[in-house]
């Protein structure tokens, strides 16, 4: 950060300005900075919208402040929050501090606002038995507690225990038992008005519908107390019945048909091996009763097994009855006792809807007779009368996050002060941890809200991206987190590593990499990529070789114990001399075929032979001085373009794509330059200190072959010097 720069508004507020990740911006450093936000160009502001999800900072507050519920905080909503706040405190300075807690004496009760929030953190404090002049988060953190006493809490709900007369009490169970519940503020079950009108409404509607049934019973009952049963025996089997006397009047319809509406030997037979007690459903598809030519159902008749429990229940509580000149039954008497029925099934069909029918007719004659409703609802509207004062008691929750929380979410708003302090022990509020992999710690990690976003917008960062997904055994979660790498090599680093990741709250999480967005680390990994690709190039293709040569000799090993195996089962003849002819071609021809091959490998071997001795001539023909320079140079046209783009890619590395893909909305860029980046990874650092290996071989070699090593070395050396005529100018000239 650079020196701050004052710059007046005309006719307006002065601002301070502050160079930060290589761009100007706001500095917000008071009171009044806060006070003023409605006046800051929205141009100058760093983020003009974030999301509500995957931040570093109590999700309370920021659900307090999406006032649209969309879950965004937007520019608008930041302002009209600073407006509020600065409004109801006295000194707004005290925002500054982030504190946790309160004093009463810091609200404004010059304004309505503050006269409201004061008496009702009075309240707070009373309801809670606390005698002190500050309020805290922790105060206000239990709602259930501040009500738990109380007998209303203003939000138009009423429980057992807002009334002591055991009547109320016994109506407002049966309520909640038979219609539901809403919860009350002090964590009790309750009932409001709306509950209260659709109980007695069932109550009086149901009572006007047994009072109809009443007042015709005659009509309405034919089988009196017993109606409701009578009725049940005869739905459970009259589709039956029905069957049965159509099959009657078809069988003499035709009389050649009869045997086909009886049951057919058939179907009894394709069941007759089977446990029968297990095919009663299919029994049960049988006709009721073989047919009979007079069309009459005989009471006394063999009753297909699978319905004689229903019609012996059919034939108690209604035939009996109704039949007392004979023991048959025709289809017209059973149509007419059918009918007798009529008024009571349109009866039972104008029943109301009313979940209070469990509470029993005698229940809800007392409840109709005894006419709780207009006291319940007085209670209510005593309820509601506190509703201002309930409501001011989560307006003093959401002061108290403010307070708390207002300061930090500016510095990640209007500037990214916290992202580019030098000090590294502060984060930002989308940093959301530490990712330990290969002997380093990645300090930039955010969460992935959406990673189809990421997957279009990540790219353009510039950096390298290692995403990863986590699961918490002790939590029981999961999520995605992407690591932004700026410092270390990137060998071992691979889609499937695992790794270890940290939480802000210090919560370990095990961490796999599933996807890595490549790009230049740092110009020290640039200069060496151009050897590794390469490496890895020669690698591949003599994988590429090895795998196809190992191919094809499985392919001609196998082909030829096949053949080998088809000629065994031919009979040995004699070789003709044609056959050894055409061998001996198929010979000729092969030996040719690898003549050739070896000419061309060894044609090559010349000229790549050829090439790296004029290189060595060119070299030794070099003055000394000249040697590492050479050197030095086909390094640097080497490594140089490489170096050149990681450079130019390093000073413009950008956080802004990656939160833009995490529902960011960012107005200006966030460079991450090589020095700073170098900070958000941290390498091991191990001690300079001499470990003994005890696995490795220690074998010490005489002095009289390390005095041998140089003398061969030095007079290779020589041999050089001398027969490139290097030693001339010390009085050892070569002769040819």
């Amino acid at each position: 950060m650079k020196k701050n720069l004052n710059f007046k508004k005309k006719n307006g507020y002065d601002w301070q300005f502050f160079n930060c990740g290589g761009v100007m911006r706001v500095k917000i450093a008071s009171g009044q900075d806060i006070a003023h936000l409605n006046e800051l160009d929205k141009k100058m502001w760093t983020v003009l919208a974030c999301p509500t999800k995957g931040l570093e900072i109590d999700s309370n507050t920021l659900k307090m402040l999406d006032s649209d519920n969309d879950g965004r905080i937007s520019v608008k909503e930041i302002v009209a929050a600073s407006q509020w706040l600065t409004t109801v405190l006295n000194n707004p300075d005290l925002l500054l501090r982030q504190d946790d807690f309160i004093p009463i004496s810091a609200i404004n009760t010059e304004v309505e606002e503050g006269k409201k929030i004061e008496r009702s953190i009075r309240q707070i404090l009373n309801n809670l038995g606390l005698e002190k002049d500050t309020i805290s988060i922790a105060d206000t953190a239990d709602i259930l507690a501040i009500f738990n006493n109380t007998r209303f809490n203003g939000d138009g709900i009423i429980t057992i225990k807002t009334t002591d007369d055991d009547a109320q009490k016994a109506v407002i169970q049966n309520c909640i038992d038979t219609i539901g519940s809403k919860n009350d503020r002090s964590g009790e079950v309750g009932i409001d008005t709306e509950i209260l009108d659709e109980f007695y409404k069932q109550c009086a509607d149901y009572k006007a519908w047994r009072m109809d049934g009443e007042s015709r019973k005659e009509e309405v009952f034919p089988f009196g107390d017993d109606t409701e049963a009578a009725w049940k025996a005869i739905t459970d089997i009259k589709a039956k019945v029905d069957d049965y006397f159509v099959r009657c009047n078809l069988g003499c319809y035709n009389d050649e048909a009869a045997s086909a509406l009886d049951v057919s030997v058939a179907r009894i037979e394709s069941i007759s091996e089977k446990n029968l007690s297990t095919c009663l459903d299919e029994i049960a598809n049988y006709p009721l009763a073989r047919i009979s030519a007079d069309k009459l159902l005989h009471l006394d008749c063999e009753i297909n097994p699978a319905w004689t429990p229903t019609f012996a229940v059919l034939k108690t509580a209604v035939l009996d009855k109704c039949i007392t000149d004979g023991n048959t039954l025709s289809e017209t008497r059973w149509n007419e006792i059918v009918a007798l029925f009529s008024k009571y099934v349109e009866w039972k069909a104008a029943k109301p809807v009313a979940a209070i029918e469990a509470l029993g007719d005698d229940r809800i004659n007392e409840i109709i007779k005894l006419d709780q409703k207009e006291s319940l609802l007085t209670l209510i509207s005593q309820d509601l009368a506190l509703e201002s004062e309930a409501n001011e008691i989560e307006t003093v929750d959401k002061l108290l996050h403010l307070y708390r929380d207002f300061y930090l979410l500016l510095k990640n708003f209007i500037s990214f002060v916290d992202f580019y302090d030098k000090d590294r022990s502060k984060k930002a509020i989308f940093q959301a941890g530490t990712l330990y992999l290969d002997q380093r710690s990645c300090e930039l990690c955010m969460k992935v809200n959406d990673m189809a976003k990421h997957n279009v917008m990540a790219d353009f960062s510039g950096m390298y991206l290692i995403y990863c997904d986590c699961v918490s055994k002790q939590k029981n979660e999961k999520m995605t987190i992407v690591a932004v790498l700026t410092n270390g090599e990137v060998n071992d680093i691979m889609v499937g590593k695992n790794a270890l990741f940290y939480d802000r709250n210090g919560a370990d999480w095990d961490a796999q990499i599933v996807k890595i967005i490549d790009n230049p680390i740092s110009i020290k990994q640039a200069f060496w990529s151009p050897y590794r690709k390469f490496a890895n190039f020669i690698k591949e293709q003599v994988n590429k070789f090895a795998s196809a040569q190992d191919e094809k000799v499985t392919g001609d090993v196998t082909g030829k114990i096949s053949e080998a195996g088809n000629n065994m089962t031919t009979a040995a003849q004699t070789p003709t001399s044609e056959d050894v002819l055409n061998e001996k071609k198929a010979k000729a021809f092969d030996i040719a075929k690898f003549c050739g091959i070896f000419a061309a490998i060894g044609l090559a071997l010349g000229v790549i032979g050829d090439l790296l001795k004029d290189i060595f001539v060119g070299f030794i023909a070099l003055r000394w001085w000249q040697m590492p320079l050479a050197i030095l140079g086909i390094m640097l046209i080497i490594s140089g373009p490489a170096m050149l783009i990681a450079w130019l890619k390093l000073r413009r590395r950008n956080l802004a794509p990656v939160l833009d893909a995490n529902g960011w909305t960012v107005n200006a860029r966030a460079y991450i330059s090589i020095p700073f980046g170098a900070t958000l990874t941290d390498m091991a650092k191990f001690p300079k200190i001499k470990l003994d290996d005890p696995f490795e071989t220690k074998k010490k070699t005489p002095m009289w072959r390390k005095i041998l090593y140089i003398i061969l070395v030095l007079a290779v050396v020589f041999a050089i010097l001398f027969f490139t005529n290097k030693l001339a100018g010390i009085g050892l000239p070569f002769h040819k």
